[in-house]
């Protein structure tokens, strides 16, 4: 499985030029948890990406970093990066699930590190980005543990 993971990165390297088809951009995230993003060019390859996402009663509010790289069709782009995020979750919505204490109706503040990788894609002439991303966490403090759920799809309107 490493050796399929570090091919893939060597491929994805390898074939990735450096740039950008946007400024910034605002818009819709849909997947486990749904919200909003707005992504930010801070040079011609990093951008920081700002996301409230909405799930088990609660909102989960994440900072990005993100490191982006033009891939050899035009427009379309990858990226990884790194960032943070610090929510509250509501525990009667997330007793279905079977992990949350039933007795605990007070929810639980959440505070943790977060992970992405993800391919977007910008249209031409019309001013909309598309993305679908990977982005695991981890909770250091409320319910701790890896969370790697969390793919999602992105539509965006290019401001500038």
């Amino acid at each position: 499985m490493k050796k399929i993971l570090f091919i893939g990165a060597f491929v994805l390297l390898t074939f990735s030029v450096n740039a950008q088809d946007y400024y910034t951009a605002v818009g819709i995230r849909a997947g486990v948890s749904t919200g909003f993003t707005v992504k930010y060019f801070v040079s011609k390859v990093d951008a920081v990406e700002g996301i409230v996402a909405f799930r088990w009663g609660g909102f989960i509010v994440t900072g990005l970093y993100e490191y982006v790289n033009k891939l050899e069709v035009p427009r379309l782009n990858w990226y990884y990066g790194f960032g943070a995020h610090i929510g509250h979750w509501d525990g009667n919505k997330a007793e279905d699930w079977g992990w949350w204490d039933p007795t605990d109706d007070k929810g639980a503040t959440i505070i943790g590190a977060d992970g992405i990788i993800g391919i977007e894609y910008t249209l031409e002439k019309i001013p909309l980005n598309f993305s679908l991303d990977w982005r695991p966490a981890f909770n250091f403090i409320g319910y701790a543990g890896m969370w790697g759920d969390q793919v999602a799809i992105s539509i965006r309107f290019i401001i500038n």
